[in-house]
């Protein structure tokens, strides 16, 4: 039993290396791209929730081609399809209970802001204490997500929940402008 063990524990560690190396890449591509925005448009982030709350949140600009590129996905409404839920664990809680972090991006290019966001999300349930405001289930299956508040375009909500093992969240229905 002991290298079944092992070989969990380095593929946790694989999978916690891989998404911190994500990470690493966009702070840099977001730092470089605000160097590059400061002057002539302020600043690139704002900040949409206190660390303090065990909530973070990010809102980028996202940045339309001038090229023609895919006719059907620049400058028509936004769906549910332009959520995107990334997940990835993180460092376990003291007592050994895996952690995981998620983050809720609108990537939608019409400008269009997206509201009462639901998730398929089982019966989700965390040890770690999640803002109701950024996360919360109402029922068998069905969370809502920024306590049905549109998320601009750009906007991206950040939890962290810990749980014996992740839940598979993916967008059940939203309300697009």
């Amino acid at each position: 039993m002991a290298p079944a063990l092992g070989s969990l524990q380095q593929k946790r560690l694989g999978n916690a290396l891989t998404f911190m190396a994500l990470l690493l890449i966009l702070f840099f591509v977001e730092e470089s791209i605000q160097g590059e925005e400061t002057a002539s448009q302020g600043s690139i982030k704002n900040l949409v929730f206190s660390k303090k709350n065990n909530t973070s949140a990010v809102a980028r600009k996202l940045l339309q081609s001038t090229e023609d590129g895919d006719g059907n996905r620049i400058g028509t409404a936004c769906t549910k399809d332009d959520i995107v839920i990334f997940q990835g664990s993180t460092t376990p809680l003291p007592n050994g209970i895996p952690s995981y972090t998620v983050q809720i991006m609108n990537v939608c290019l019409s400008g269009c802001s997206i509201s009462n966001i639901h998730v398929s999300c089982g019966w989700f349930s965390s040890v770690r204490l999640i803002n109701p405001t950024v996360f919360r289930r109402l029922y068998y299956d069905d969370c809502l997500v920024n306590d049905g508040e549109p998320l601009g375009p750009g906007e991206c909500l950040s939890f962290d929940y810990a749980n014996t093992f992740s839940y598979p969240l993916s967008v059940s229905s939203a309300a697009s402008c």
